[in-house]
């Protein structure tokens, strides 16, 4: 890819985000209805491409049982509020009607108690007894102090998630998390991200992770940009971890990593595009924040909102668009993206002329900026 000249001193990509692209329609349409949607990672089979992101204004244990019964992937934050307190009801309550001059100071105070095991152990057993498959996730920090506990507790799906993570993690005090040791003696399929560049997704599936989280700073409760000038817009993320894990098959021997986008995905258009630039999933953060049943009760943050140290997002908020069911499966009551996004994704794949995930990814895409049109 070109670069364009910044100044004399420096030189840089173009890199494109979901609004500047759009899916075109082929020769060949489908009825919605014959498409699939389904997708399996390891063992484990969904029918939907959606995993709901570990965020407690979004999932909370049932939530993510409920996504679990709606066909995809509920992951409970496992550095959250359900593991720091045994109820939460008040400290979700405060959050939700705290004035924004006081949101992240209050929010900092409330996310400094203490993690628990005890209650990572009885959220993974509360999730396990509704049937459905069990995914927590925990940061490359906390993943070597808490991760036995999780793999006792009978986790099915283990995400390692933070705002970046790296293969080769350097630190002159503490001891780095070894990816590649550390998946290699797991039991349970791990997924492992963000990533935003082929160089750093390349190294990720190197380390045996079943998928690659892709996405940095692009959520629409996130402030990376503006906190520490470091972005990835979300089109060309995705298509070149896509490009990483075709070249890993390739040198493998055959061996298919996940690429998940997680980040920027914030209608039903967006999941749609980031199937058809090569994910095979998405994880929906601020879509699901807006379900009638998310604990966030119309706002949506993440833990980096709360970092004691240097916050790097906002609580937002998002509103209230339906239920759960028609989130996920409608009916839809309005034009804006926000509701049954799965029969909009059947929608695209049909139109483009595609059966399932893995034809659409093959789906035509042009540059197309939304200021354009």
């Amino acid at each position: 890819m070109s670069e364009i000249e910044i100044g004399r001193g420096k030189r840089g990509r173009r890199a494109w985000a979901f609004d500047d692209v759009a899916l075109v329609p082929s020769r060949r349409t489908r009825d919605p209805q014959d498409v699939s949607t389904n997708w399996n990672i390891d063992a484990y089979k969904f029918e939907l491409p959606v995993i709901a992101a570990p965020m407690d204004s979004a999932v909370s244990p049932a939530t993510a049982i409920a996504i679990g019964k709606l066909g995809g992937l509920g992951v409970l934050d496992l550095e959250g509020l359900w593991t720091r307190y045994e109820d939460p009801s008040a400290q979700l309550n405060e959050i939700a009607n705290l004035p924004a001059e006081r949101a992240i100071v209050r929010m900092q105070e409330i996310y400094s108690a203490p993690i628990k095991a005890e209650l990572i152990r009885d959220r993974i057993a509360e999730i396990r007894a509704a049937g459905v498959t069990v995914a927590g996730a925990l940061s490359p920090q906390s993943t070597q102090e808490f991760y036995q506990t999780v793999i006792k507790a009978g986790v099915d799906i283990f995400v390692i998630r933070g705002t970046n993570v790296s293969a080769e993690h350097v630190s002159r005090s503490s001891d780095a998390l070894n990816l590649k040791q550390f998946i290699y003696e797991l039991d349970v399929p791990v997924i492992v991200g963000g990533a935003s560049t082929y160089t750093a997704a390349l190294h990720l599936m190197r380390t045996g992770a079943a998928g690659v989280l892709v996405g940095f700073g692009g959520g629409a409760a996130s402030t990376s940009r503006k906190v520490v000038g470091i972005h990835a817009p979300m089109a060309t993320a995705v298509a070149d971890v896509a490009g990483a894990r075709r070249d890993y098959m390739d040198e493998s021997g055959g061996r298919y990593v996940h690429v998940i986008a997680d980040g920027g995905l914030g209608t039903s258009g967006d999941i749609a595009k980031a199937i058809a630039l090569g994910a095979d999933a998405v994880m929906l953060g601020t879509i699901l924040a807006r379900a009638e049943e998310a604990p966030g009760q119309g706002w949506h943050w993440g833990q980096e909102a709360a970092h004691e140290e240097l916050p790097r997002g906002n609580r937002v908020k998002v509103g209230t668009a339906g239920t759960l069911q028609e989130i996920m499966h409608g009916p839809s009551k309005s034009a804006d993206g926000f509701t049954n996004v799965m029969g909009a994704l059947r929608r695209a794949m049909a139109t483009t002329g595609y059966s399932d995930l893995k034809e659409f990814q093959r789906a035509e895409v042009v540059v197309a900026p939304y200021d354009a049109q």
